[in-house]
């Protein structure tokens, strides 16, 4: 019985294919269908363009309103302020550096560098309203409104005191970082630069000695007959250091100038040995005796000028 009611189906679904094919066939003899795809095409919609309406809602919309209440201004812009154009300057070179340090940003032209575009467009903006306020301020003035609070006029915050001591917090925070940086980046380029010029002198070291080195080569194997570029050398390390001035070289002299002062004046087999300023004359008696201390003290008699007198007359004198 299924497979029965199944082969029924089958010829009437069969049929009703057939019926439609040709169908379309007819339909196409007859010019009604033509090949390729048929796409339902929807009827075109016709606009009005009403123009004497449209300035009609055009009336009814604007308001003839006094100046206070619309507070428009058309105006030029203000000169560029001396910080202002510090500020540009140090963008641009900001923006320029950022290209010659980070290779994978593609080279954009100032005129067309979207960055500075944008920096630029709100310095318009700036300079707008510069210009705006004051000639607003002046006709406010002028039409006699006041532009300022009263002395004991009284705002609430509509933010809560530890709300802004929080975003203190964040931008003294994010400029210590700010900071921070740029310290590690200038000490970052001061070692790339002591390198560089501890590389270079290294390099100017090893160029000599290579030099000298092919020089004494050559002199071995007779290209040179003298060794002149030896005293080149010596001359260039003896006019290396440089001498003292002549202050240095008098405080020197005065005050000495540093190394080991701890037995200085001791005795050496040098010093004992030399007998330049040694005197017969002078050290008849002996330099240390009292005779020596008391030579030129003398009188007429022999006797000292300022010998003490005897206890008896110095009790005399007393009285």
């Amino acid at each position: 019985m299924a497979k029965f009611v199944e082969e029924s189906y089958d010829e009437e679904s069969y049929d009703e294919e057939n019926s439609s094919d040709e169908e379309l066939r007819e339909a196409f003899k007859k010019g009604l269908i033509k090949p390729g795809l048929n796409v339902q095409i929807e009827p075109e919609k016709t606009f009005a363009n009403n123009i004497p309406k449209m300035k009609e809602k055009l009336d009814e919309m604007i308001l003839e309103l006094p100046w206070v209440e619309r507070l428009d201004m058309t105006n030029d812009l203000a000169p560029v302020a001396p910080e202002l154009a510090i500020q540009i300057e140090r963008h641009e070179q900001k923006r320029e550096n950022q290209f010659k340090g980070n290779k994978k940003i593609p080279y954009v032209e100032p005129e067309n560098d979207p960055v500075l575009n944008d920096f630029k467009r709100e310095i318009i903006f700036y300079r707008q309203a510069q210009t705006a306020i004051k000639d607003g301020i002046k006709k406010l003035i002028e039409c006699g409104i006041p532009t300022k609070r009263p002395d004991d006029y009284f705002a609430e915050m509509a933010k809560t005191d530890e709300h802004m001591q929080k975003i203190r917090k964040h931008l003294v925070a994010k400029q210590e970082g700010k900071q921070r940086s740029e310290r590690v980046r200038q000490l970052r380029e001061q070692k790339k630069m002591a390198k560089a010029v501890q590389r270079e002198a290294e390099e100017k070291k090893q160029a000599n000695k290579t030099k000298m080195l092919k020089d004494l080569k050559a002199y071995r194997k007779g290209k040179l007959k003298n060794l002149d570029f030896l005293d080149d050398d010596k001359k260039k390390q003896r006019s290396g250091p440089k001498k003292p001035a002549k202050k240095r070289q008098e405080r020197d002299k005065k005050f000495g100038f540093g190394g080991k002062k701890r037995g200085s004046k001791r005795n050496t087999k040098e010093g004992a040995g030399d007998v330049r300023d040694f005197s017969s004359k002078r050290n008849r008696e002996g330099v240390g005796s009292k005779a020596f201390k008391n030579k030129g003290n003398k009188n007429k008699n022999g006797k000292n000028k300022n010998q003490r007198l005897g206890k008896s007359r110095r009790v005399n004198n007393r009285k």
